[in-house]
């Protein structure tokens, strides 16, 4: 489970860094609010703990970017020391999940992320759909237009994390990380890889889902998302 963290007191964010990785959580950091909303669109997250005072974008602003412009539904849990009914119906409305009152204890702050994730799970569909492509990824079954399409352990792996993403694009770091680790091959693996799925997923059919951005990485999306 990855989860971001967007808090500006580095204590507080060193803090809960530290306790969320002994949890077993991968945890990325941002200080400002403007650095938060570029992590959380850009990269996917199962969880996002965020500071309602941030210099740059407030707390509330930038869940609300999330949910209305960005259209992304992962999991928020909002911390303030703003305490009123008020200031938590605020937040809810803006689109957290929960709610925690600073100063908080870090058992307490791990009880919610668990409660909140496992809320997620319990709702989440196991398919996942990017156009007339879709994944259920109880099967492990993938197909288009009702073609069923065969894909490699590696092809899988790839797929499920750029539809989870879709439409934002993925880096080729974070691709070459998510399948090797700190271990990566010594030729370009990655992009003979993307070439497969690509040849799998979108070669047969009229329309591309799967893009490459030079320089950056990779997405899957629709034309009616931007293309």
């Amino acid at each position: 489970m990855r989860i971001l963290v967007i808090e500006d007191q580095p204590e507080i964010l060193q803090n809960i860094a530290d306790y969320l990785e002994l949890q077993g959580y991968l945890v990325d950091c941002a200080y400002d609010g403007l650095g938060g909303l570029h992590l959380a669109i850009t990269q996917p997250f199962d969880l996002i703990i965020l500071d309602l005072m941030l210099p740059g974008m407030d707390g509330i602003t930038l869940c609300q970017k999330l949910r209305q412009d960005a259209r992304i539904s992962t999991p928020v849990i909002m911390l303030t020391a703003r305490d009123s009914v008020d200031d938590k119906l605020t937040g809810f409305r803006a689109g957290a999940d929960d709610y925690l009152v600073k100063p908080f204890s870090l058992p307490e702050l791990h009880a919610r992320v668990e409660a909140v994730l496992r809320r997620g799970q319990a709702g989440m569909q196991n398919m996942l759909t990017v156009g007339d492509l879709a994944y259920d990824m109880n099967s492990l079954e993938v197909s288009r237009r009702g073609v069923h399409l065969k894909l490699s352990p590696i092809g899988l792996k790839l797929l499920e994390h750029l539809m989870k993403a879709s439409p934002h694009v993925v880096k080729r770091e974070a691709l070459e990380e998510l399948l090797w680790g700190e271990h990566l091959p010594g030729s370009d693996s990655l992009r003979s890889h993307i070439h497969t799925l690509r040849q799998t997923i979108d070669k047969p059919f009229n329309s591309p889902l799967l893009h490459t951005v030079h320089g950056i990485g990779y997405c899957l999306k629709t034309t009616d998302d931007g293309i």
